[in-house]
């Protein structure tokens, strides 16, 4: 699997969110609650949708359980805050740097790149997570559970701590 690194600049982002865990993991509710008003964002920036996961504690993956909960968006990057409408919610995307690996495929096979990522390219890369938002950016060759659709998945990432003597 290919592999870029991204120095990302702080993004604006303005959407919608739910509380979910991977247990309860329902973002096609959330999505379809989204993406019919989307177009009410006058200042979006761009055409890609955000797909983020915003987790409570650097320690998420550490203290692993498919109960907990975290914050689930979809939403669109926008130029400035100004004129969102009211129902909809808005978060700033620290800067920083991301593994972006592509995700090619049905968005419901994602698991297996997510699995890939965090079971073998993370304990091996010499990087470690970073207290951020991790994401998925769709953009125009997403095309949802179609086995053409590509999107990248963002994860937020740092140099690992060194450790020994």
């Amino acid at each position: 699997m290919n592999i870029r690194f991204e120095t990302s600049e702080e993004k604006k982002l303005a959407g919608k969110r739910k509380r979910m865990s991977f247990n309860n993991h329902n973002p096609h509710e959330l999505w379809k609650s989204f993406m019919p008003r989307r177009k009410e964002i006058k200042n979006t920036k761009g055409t890609s949708l955000f797909s983020l996961e915003v987790y409570d504690s650097p320690l998420f993956f550490r203290n692993f359980n498919t109960d907990t909960e975290f914050d689930k968006w979809a939403a669109v990057e926008v130029e400035n805050f100004d004129d969102i409408p009211d129902d909809m919610e808005m978060m700033t995307l620290p800067a920083g740097l991301y593994a972006v690996f592509i995700h090619r495929g049905p968005a419901y096979e994602a698991k297996i790149t997510y699995d890939y990522i965090f079971k073998t390219w993370l304990p091996d890369s010499g990087f470690e997570l970073d207290f951020r938002p991790h994401c998925a950016v769709m953009g125009d060759k997403y095309k949802n559970d179609d086995p053409e659709s590509e999107e990248e998945i963002w994860i937020p990432v740092k140099q690992a701590a060194k450790t020994g003597f």
